[in-house]
């Protein structure tokens, strides 16, 4: 049996992350690499900043290298506290490595508070300088649960990110 040639190699590929934290009491609140002012927190291992991890595990999840849990494990406490633009900036340099480049990103945060609109610009310029990208490649939205639901309830927030790769 004659082996088969390698299947062509697609231009791009996309990837889904999503994260979910709990609050706890203490601000700031650290989302999108950037400190939002509030009496709490999103409690982690890491500083918790669930727009990062999201998009982490997209950009991983789009180059078929794994999630954050893979490269950043929460039983390691080397990883207690850490940054988690840190984190964004591993994937990224993994993503790299094997053959991709970040063609854009689009968040959603799900919360009833904190309000992202006064601080997206700052996130998208935050989260743009770590994946590599012009501010217009990256965008971040809030949108509420209407009330509904643990996150409805103020209990914490969640978080999708969908990542576009384009081969190098």
């Amino acid at each position: 049996m004659a082996s088969q040639p390698p299947r062509p190699r697609v231009p791009f590929r996309t990837g889904v992350g999503y994260d979910s934290h709990r609050f706890a009491p203490g601000g700031p609140m650290r989302l999108g690499g950037v400190d939002v002012p509030d009496e709490r927190h999103c409690a982690g291992h890491s500083d918790g900043d669930a727009i990062c991890h999201a998009v982490t595990d997209a950009l991983l999840g789009a180059a078929a290298l794994g999630d954050i849990g893979a490269l950043f494990p929460d039983t390691d406490p080397a990883n207690k506290g850490k940054d988690s633009i840190v984190m964004l900036a591993a994937a990224v340099q993994a993503v790299h490595a094997a053959g991709w480049t970040v063609g854009n990103v689009d968040v959603t945060v799900v919360a009833e508070r904190p309000k992202i609109g006064p601080h997206r610009e700052a996130m998208r310029a935050r989260l743009a300088e770590t994946l590599g990208v012009p501010v217009a490649d990256v965008f971040v939205k809030g949108k509420t649960n209407e009330k509904l639901g643990w996150i409805g309830n103020g209990e914490g927030l969640g978080v999708i990110a969908v990542a576009t790769l384009v081969a190098v």
